[in-house]
């Protein structure tokens, strides 16, 4: 039996509004902000909490209690605050109004910003705040690395020249404002280092500890911003790991960093106002958008997106959907700019089943278990679109 696309839309679709409002039933974020990181981190056309206004969260409630009584699963089980809305005839634009304040501000002044790392992600932020006019100083393992990154941003810069939004003597300005270092010591003087290497929680404490040791110190977290860019790991161990917690935070930018608008600034229970505020108010200054979070697995984007991709897999394992099928309901229903199966792909499927993993070690659900099929695509070695297979062939 194949699903119709309406049926496709309520078995991925569903859980996925039903998981955003327990995440602000448990004030996790706000209503706007988690609307805004699926706006601006996936690229959807509204965001889960608008959309069940828009469907009205009776309708939604409706059809997850149904689909609640068919499986069991608790995931399926309609929220609390959905089943108060739906009751009382509210929406959540109602229940967030007045939440959002007057603009952040620069509490703590960042003049000179600090990069650490080579790759495509530390490139494109190394891009991203010479192009806001901040001095960047970015430091690699080696020469080469470091000449890697400017030569990432003259070609990222020659596109913008290309099409008329810089001129030449903008692209030199841009330039003029990057230094490029092998000796983290370079980074004695910067008001902000953001840390953009291997997913990888020792290497990671390892350069905290070391940051610690360089970068400017200063009491009630008026010392060096100490950020990360990690999508995934506890950025608590990493504040821990330095003798100033107070100003360590996340800035999970989104790849290619140049493009996507949306950073999570990311808050432990040690992240000082000032330095929170701060970091809002610079995603600002270069010309992001901004959504505040606390420190746990998936932050807001990966926790609302994984478990969505991997019932996509599940589905398919069932029989009920082909792939194509899946991909094409969810454009055309949820008007969402790649199907599932596509969208794995690109992220890779190893990236896909370590973050469904940590979601399901940290949130110890057991509809969040990786899809058996999800974890056979690793095994082959059929990664998506970077080894020329995945769900899709692209030899």
């Amino acid at each position: 039996m194949t699903l119709t696309n309406e049926q496709i839309f309520g078995t991925l679709v569903l859980p996925y509004l039903n998981h955003a409002v327990r995440m602000y039933e448990a004030s996790y974020a706000s209503s706007g902000d988690i609307d805004a990181a699926m706006r601006f981190g996936c690229g959807y056309p509204a965001g889960p909490l608008a959309v069940i206004d828009e469907l009205g969260a009776a309708t939604v409630r409706d059809q997850l209690a149904a689909r609640y009584a068919e499986t069991g699963d608790h995931l399926h089980q309609p929220a609390e605050l959905l089943e108060k809305l739906a009751t009382e005839g509210r929406t959540f634009a109602e229940e967030g109004a007045g939440a959002d304040g007057a603009a952040p501000a620069l509490k703590l002044e960042i003049r000179k910003v600090g990069v650490v790392g080579t790759g495509t992600m530390a490139s494109g932020i190394v891009q991203v705040f010479a192009q806001a006019g901040y001095d960047v100083v970015f430091v690699g393992r080696g020469q080469d690395k470091v000449d890697g990154v400017i030569a990432a941003v003259d070609k990222g810069l020659s596109k913008l020249v290309e099409k008329g939004k810089i001129d030449e003597d903008g692209k030199s300005d841009v330039l003029d404002r990057l230094t490029g270092s092998t000796e983290r010591e370079a980074l004695g003087d910067v008001d902000i280092v953001v840390e953009a290497i291997a997913e990888d929680l020792d290497i990671k404490t390892q350069l905290f500890k070391d940051l610690d040791r360089i970068c400017r110190s200063g009491n009630e977290g008026r010392g060096a911003i100490l950020a990360t860019t990690t999508s995934s790991l506890p950025i608590t161990r990493l504040g821990d790991a330095t003798s100033r917690p107070e100003s360590v935070i996340g800035m999970h930018f989104f790849n290619p960093a140049t493009v996507m608008k949306l950073v999570e600034v990311v808050t432990t229970e040690a992240t000082s106002a000032d330095v929170d505020e701060t970091v809002l108010a610079l995603c600002a200054n270069v010309g992001k958008v901004a959504v505040s979070c606390g420190d746990r697995a998936g932050f807001i984007v990966n926790c609302l997106l994984f478990p969505y991709l991997n019932d996509a897999v599940t589905l398919l394992e069932s029989g009920a959907a082909s792939m194509d099928e899946i991909d094409a309901a969810i454009k055309e229903q949820a008007g969402f700019p790649m199907g599932p199966f596509q969208l794995l792909d690109v992220v890779g499927n190893d990236v896909s089943l370590a973050i469904q993993q940590e979601l399901y070690a940290e949130f110890k659900e057991p509809g969040f278990a990786p899809a058996a099929l999800l974890e056979q695509k690793v095994a082959e070695g059929a990664l998506g679109r970077k080894t020329g297979k995945g769900f899709h062939d692209y030899a």
